[in-house]
């Protein structure tokens, strides 16, 4: 597979490519969203206009992400990683599964590596239990990868359809569920989350058994799917276009507020560089969770974190190709204009 190869929802010159549209209404997800899909503005791109570019790693397991406890000595490990995508949509959901792992109650103090979203997410879940917490890390906001992070709510490339098990699919259900439920009790200003409408464009047909299918097994947490006609968006050149509701998730303002809560509720932050798991042994908590995420723009096989000045150009290219061929259309009617909403168009979701 090519190393440069990108993630679906961020792939403006190959067959299909997803954008956001951002709108600054109530967030509420039994509403639709308002405005008319004609109304997207297109977004200038040029190389002037970029404000910064920024690299992390998303470790990816073709089965699914991993939740399972481990025996280390006389400690226990609970870890919770390999989420590719989805890594912050799913914190909350593969945290709750990991919290479940631990042995009956237990009244001392916990671990938990690393201060992403996965590790943030566990650690508030522990606290709602009780328990005192430590987070050790070598990096806090802003300086983690979840921060380069996308942040839409959509468990993307979690897993290679075929090669993931039944016991998988539940706890993946189980754990998109229970994350989609949290968020929406997040929503507002002060974590920086808000419904957006989405836009996935295809030159073929949808698989519908696919995640943007509608047969997908989370179609239920897609509000407002429909296919648009050629009369009903801008979109030039694609055949197939298909729109739904989500929520996104901004990453620095989530993980501040994350983080100020897990301190007001009592919790330690430690920075510590773990070089080897014998250094996990010498810490005083018996139970350590091993929460760290990373996550940006998919190069399969690439480890290096220095900026590609190929696929950056590559990329703005693409977005200025895309967004210049928007074409008029007409609206379906003049009751779904409304001038007190502002429409614009939200970054296609990528981090170079």
């Amino acid at each position: 597979m090519n190393r440069r190869r990108f993630l679906h929802t961020t792939a403006l010159t190959a067959a299909c490519s997803v954008i956001s549209g951002c709108y600054r209404a109530r967030s509420r997800a039994s509403v639709p969203l308002p405005g008319n899909d004609c109304d997207l503005a297109p977004v200038l791109v040029s190389p002037d206009r970029e404000i910064r570019t920024v690299v992390g790693l998303r470790p990816h397991r073709p089965s699914g992400f991993v939740v399972r406890a481990e025996k280390l000595g006389e400690k226990l490990i609970i870890h919770n990683y390999g989420h590719g995508g989805g890594g912050i949509t799913l914190s909350w959901g593969t945290s709750q599964l990991a919290t479940e792992l631990l042995p009956g109650e237990p009244s001392s103090p916990v671990a938990v590596i690393g201060c992403g979203a996965v590790g943030l997410a566990t650690a508030r879940l522990l606290q709602d239990r009780g328990l005192h917490v430590t987070i050790y890390a070598s990096e806090l906001p802003p300086n983690t990868t979840s921060n380069v992070a996308g942040g839409q709510w959509l468990p993307f490339d979690v897993f290679e359809f075929g090669k993931q098990s039944t016991a998988f699919m539940n706890q993946f259900l189980r754990a998109t569920e229970f994350a989609y439920r949290r968020y929406q009790t997040l929503l507002g200003a002060r974590y920086g989350i808000h419904w957006i409408r989405n836009y996935s464009l295809r030159h073929g047909e949808f698989d519908e058994a696919d995640l943007e299918g509608m047969q997908s097994p989370i179609r239920k947490f897609m509000p407002e799917m429909r296919d648009l006609s050629e009369a009903e968006h801008p979109f030039s050149g694609y055949q197939h276009v298909r729109k739904y509701d989500t929520m996104l998730i901004e990453p620095p303002i989530y993980l501040n507020a994350m983080l100020t809560d897990f301190r007001i509720a009592g919790g330690t932050v430690r920075t510590v560089k773990f070089e080897h798991v014998t250094q996990l042994q010498q810490l005083a908590e018996r139970v350590i969770f091993n929460g760290i995420l990373l996550g940006g723009l998919f190069q399969e096989g690439e480890w290096s974190l220095s900026v590609d000045e190929a696929t950056r150009a590559r990329v703005l290219r693409g977005h200025a190709q895309f967004f210049g061929s928007f074409r008029r259309c007409s609206r379906t009617s003049l009751k779904d204009f409304q001038p007190d909403h502002a429409i614009g168009t939200n970054r296609s979701n990528l981090a170079v």
